[in-house]
């Protein structure tokens, strides 16, 4: 019902306000650009020194650089939930706190009746288009066509051969609409392909596009590595891919990195060609942070700077991750030290589209715009991570960590102690208390 009525408040508002043949430029395009499993410190703008980011580098000069970006989940389905509906991912149920299986999955998707931002843009005279990783539904009705993508290309699943595009079960994974349609060429280069296409087809007219890479998700294969999976064969057991030193994967994901940093690049190429580049906005980041070591051996993966802990785990290296905001002529280059959850995404898009009833949706996420045209500050607000049984809440500079069933919590001050290596709960109580308290009622709120 809250569907509906946002919907025909679309539709009234349009009649009064454009039409689809208003001015493009009172629409600015949107693209968002969503990397799997890069971790906070894997970019050169973020201090690295061994990948070659040039084109994110030069976006963060650009643009504004957060030092304070977290995605709602340590794993890749949550942060998806979240980013598309502006909501909490717990509020769906637990099976969004976590990654949907491809066996115990199946028959599970975001619920149809959850209002996306790609039926948001769509229904105020956007075209909608995904490439890439959706691992919010791996059938019909669970498809990106039945939230508001027009178009979809690419993989439902939570990884795939980054050459063959077979899923971890041995399926053929990779799609065209609701059908499975295979292609030839490596992952990132596809999906950019694809990008690229859809831009140069409605450079007339507003579109909304969503680009959620699977680099550098494992299978861990840089454009030049060997294929590994084939149909018909389960890899559960062996999902890695062809890594010579499984305690060195740097290698791998290095040429991944770097492959996903000229993917970017040439997104913004396209832009500037066709003279678009003024009119829209680019949001790049992370679903997640980065895995350093993995059971098998494996090690010398990603890089999460300074940060604790890692993809999976609720302290900062698993949710803390490089973001960029780029807009020339509106957006001035800064580096920002605001909080930011990747949720907030939605309000501040349905804000840039003047969106009816935007002001009346159920959302959890914050309005980034004042913060980003204006730079001010965001109001305060809690924030809550919880993955199964590890959970954290966050105000201001402290955070409540409860890494694991029946942890002790800690209490950490971000401000002095970004690497979460000092529990001072026991020096300020009132302040562990409170965020207890927070983290309980939070809690009492989301469905069991």
């Amino acid at each position: 019902m809250k569907r509906l009525q946002f919907l025909i408040g679309i539709a009234i508002g349009l009649s009064h306000s454009w039409s689809i043949a208003a001015d493009h430029s009172a629409r600015p395009n949107v693209i968002i650009i969503l990397a799997d499993d890069l971790g906070y410190g894997d970019l050169g703008c973020y201090g690295n020194s061994q990948n070659r980011t040039p084109n994110l580098d030069r976006l963060a000069a650009e643009g504004i650089r957060f030092t304070d970006f977290h995605s709602n989940g340590p794993m890749c389905t949550p942060t998806r939930a979240a980013l598309l509906t502006g909501r909490y991912q717990n509020r769906y149920g637990r099976a969004f706190e976590s990654a949907l299986g491809g066996t115990t999955g199946k028959n599970t998707g975001l619920p149809l009746d959850a209002l996306t931002i790609a039926e948001v843009m769509r229904d105020a005279g956007y075209a909608t288009g995904m490439f890439g990783k959706w691992h919010l539904g791996y059938q019909s009705p669970f498809l990106p066509t039945r939230q508001g993508f027009d178009e979809f290309r690419g993989l439902v699943s939570g990884d795939g051969d980054h050459h063959t595009h077979i899923d971890r079960t041995g399926g053929e994974d990779w799609w065209n609409g609701e059908k499975i349609e295979m292609e030839t060429g490596y992952t990132t280069d596809l999906l950019t392909d694809h990008a690229v296409d859809f831009i140069e087809r409605h450079q007339q007219n507003p579109f909304f596009l969503y680009l959620p890479h699977l680099a550098i998700h494992f299978p861990w294969q840089g454009p030049d590595d060997p294929p590994h999976r084939q149909a018909g064969t389960d890899y559960q057991k062996d999902k890695w891919g062809i890594i010579p030193d499984r305690g060195n994967v740097s290698t791998q994901v290095k040429a991944m990195i770097e492959s996903l940093d000229t993917s970017t690049g040439k997104i913004i190429d396209t832009l500037q060609r066709l003279n678009l580049d003024s009119n829209t906005l680019v949001f790049f980041a992370s679903d997640n942070g980065g895995y350093l070591n993995y059971a098998g051996g494996f090690a010398n993966i990603s890089d999460n700077g300074p940060l604790r802990g890692q993809k999976t785990e609720v302290f900062e290296g698993g949710h803390r991750v490089p973001a960029i905001a780029w807009w020339p002529g509106k957006i001035a280059p800064r580096v920002s030290h605001e909080t930011v959850m990747t949720f907030d995404l939605f309000p501040t898009l349905i804000s840039l589209v003047q969106a009816p009833d935007r002001d009346t949706l159920p959302l959890d996420g914050t309005d980034l715009s004042d913060h980003l045209f204006a730079s001010q500050p965001l109001p305060p607000r809690t924030l809550f991570w919880r993955m199964k049984e590890a959970k954290a809440v966050r105000k201001g500079s402290w955070k409540l960590v409860i890494p694991q069933a029946k942890a002790h919590p800690t209490l950490y001050d971000l401000k002095s102690d970004i690497g979460e290596s000092t529990d001072v709960s026991k020096e300020h109580p009132e302040i562990f208390h409170r965020l207890q308290s927070k983290l309980a009622e939070w809690e009492a709120e989301m469905p069991s």
